[in-house]
């Protein structure tokens, strides 16, 4: 059997098109002895009849084992250099507060960008200590708010912060750590933009402006200045991105040096990880060994002592440890020039997973529901909004067979799919939900429709659907309403309210 002409370059037709490709999918997936997936000793069908569909799903064991592998290592190398290393957790990527007193345990520190951010994690039980603050564009009440907690540290992202911080901070009686956020000029190998180090883009300020803006920092006595801080993009690949802007970093280090105590470099994060079979992320421990190794060599040249490195990974944790599974609604054989893709759709799309759809990301799905001997053709797995671009996973092989009803799995969906989940369309976002030993809860409900409608302040004319109290992402709900059957039927109300009554 040929390659689809309309496939990618880059996809191999499988010989196998229920295989799960390894390093894609979190560590504890595995297919039963009846075809169907397993991710943390729940079968998937388990977790839809419970959660519905779409469902975010978390592998639990996978994401502690990634944070403390990551924090151990960095510690270990840098150790070998006569350095200390703090991880801050990206926040971004996914937050929760179950997410937050994972990486607590595994020894982590969290990066914040937002109030809510900051709340999430001090909900969780986090010491402000441990926490630091981000953001291009902090609000005088975010400011506030987190010099009030005594924030760990925030970074500084331009000039005009310095006093807004600094007069915080006084306000609050406290003297607030600050890193000063600078673009190095080193261009990671990535999407436009997710590359946040070159000079023309909203982040940080150059290189040249660095020693005037901390001398501005140092003036101010309730600031204490710890350190420059860089992130050169996101989903990279290699070590020499990183290598070269620690190099560039550290000479203007050296020079700060001269001013008084520069305690710490941080280096950020953007570590890439494998979203497809063909991608090859370097390895975590490779990493480590490369940038301590630079670290070293550079302070070693300046003649400067090594400072306390600091970084702030998140998808390489997160995002590995988690898959978004669906349902099939509708498959569409479309022929294009003589060739034909089917196109699948799923009860999701742009909503939860709006990557392909901002920077062209590329995915992989298998079939979770069972396994299939029928060829494999190409498909390509759209949403179900009203966009053309509403597309999930662009091309990939699946069983020639798949059918309305069958259940997919994307796996490497646990970064940067409900941070960045929506309500186009008018869906509720998602459930999120650990998996561990055999057992399933949620860490994140879904989103009902009555949630979504207690937003909107217009006045409310009639109640007319029974659909206000479900789950609007949740297939198997909503057809027991329409069918009348299970709790959620109009005949079987679950609670003495009539919120759900038809009329």
């Amino acid at each position: 059997m040929a390659p689809n002409p309309l496939a990618p370059a880059w996809l191999a037709l499988p010989s196998d098109a229920n295989a799960l490709a390894p390093g894609l999918w979190p560590a504890t997936t595995r297919r039963t002895a009846l075809g169907e997936l397993e991710i943390g000793g729940v079968a998937v069908s388990a977790l839809v009849a419970e959660f519905g569909t779409p469902l975010y799903v978390i592998d639990e064991a996978d994401a502690r084992s990634r944070a403390e592998t990551l924090r151990h290592v960095f510690e270990t190398e840098f150790a070998r250099i006569g350095a200390e290393v703090h991880v801050y957790y990206a926040g971004k990527s996914f937050l929760s507060i179950e997410i937050v007193q994972w990486m607590l345990d595994a020894g982590l520190n969290i990066d914040v960008c937002t109030t809510g951010e900051l709340a999430v994690a001090l909900a969780a039980g986090a010491e402000p200590s441990r926490l630091g603050y981000h953001g291009n564009n902090k609000s005088l009440a975010e400011i506030d708010e987190a010099a009030r907690v005594r924030i760990g540290s925030i970074v500084i992202d331009s000039e005009i912060e310095i006093a807004r911080v600094a007069a915080a901070a006084a306000r609050h009686g406290v003297t607030l750590n600050v890193r000063l956020r600078v673009n190095s000029g080193v261009h990671a190998s990535t999407h436009e933009f997710l590359a946040t180090s070159h000079e023309d883009q909203k982040f940080g300020v150059v290189l040249d402006d660095a020693a005037r803006l901390v001398a501005l920092i140092r003036a101010e006595p309730s600031l204490r200045f710890i350190g420059l801080h860089c992130h050169i993009g996101s989903q990279i690949f290699g070590a020499d991105g990183f290598a070269e802007s620690a190099s560039r970093l550290l000479r203007v280090h050296a020079a700060l040096l001269e001013g008084g105590p520069v305690p710490e470099l941080n280096l950020g994060g953007g570590f890439g990880i494998a979203y497809t079979s063909v991608d090859t992320p370097t390895p975590i421990g490779e990493l480590a060994v490369a940038l301590a190794d630079i670290v070293a060599a550079e302070c070693a040249q300046l003649d400067i002592p090594v400072p306390v490195i600091a970084f702030e990974p998140g998808r390489v944790i997160i995002g590995p440890a988690g898959a978004t599974l669906y349902e099939v609604g509708t498959t569409k054989p479309v022929d294009v020039s003589g060739n034909t893709r089917l196109y699948v759709s799923v009860d999701g799309g742009m909503s939860d997973n709006i990557r392909p759809a901002l920077y062209g990301a590329d995915y992989t799905v298998r079939l979770a529901n069972r396994v299939s001997a029928a060829d494999p053709v190409l498909v390509r797995l759209a949403g179900k909004h009203c966009e053309s671009g509403d597309i999930v996973v662009n091309a990939d092989y699946l069983p020639g067979d798949v059918t309305p009803g069958d259940l997919v799995a994307i796996p490497a969906t646990g970064a940067y799919c409900w941070s960045l989940a929506n309500n186009y369309n008018y869906l509720g976002r998602p459930p999120v939900v650990a998996v561990l030993g055999g057992n399933a809860r949620t860490l994140v409900r879904g989103e009902t429709i009555a949630d979504l409608l207690a937003r909107d302040a217009g006045p409310r004319m009639t109640r007319t659907s029974t659909l206000d109290s479900v789950s609007t992402s949740s297939t198997s709900e909503l057809g027991a309403v329409m069918t009348g059957s299970g709790p959620t039927s109009p005949t079987s109300p679950t609670s003495d309210n009539d919120e759900g009554t038809i009329r």
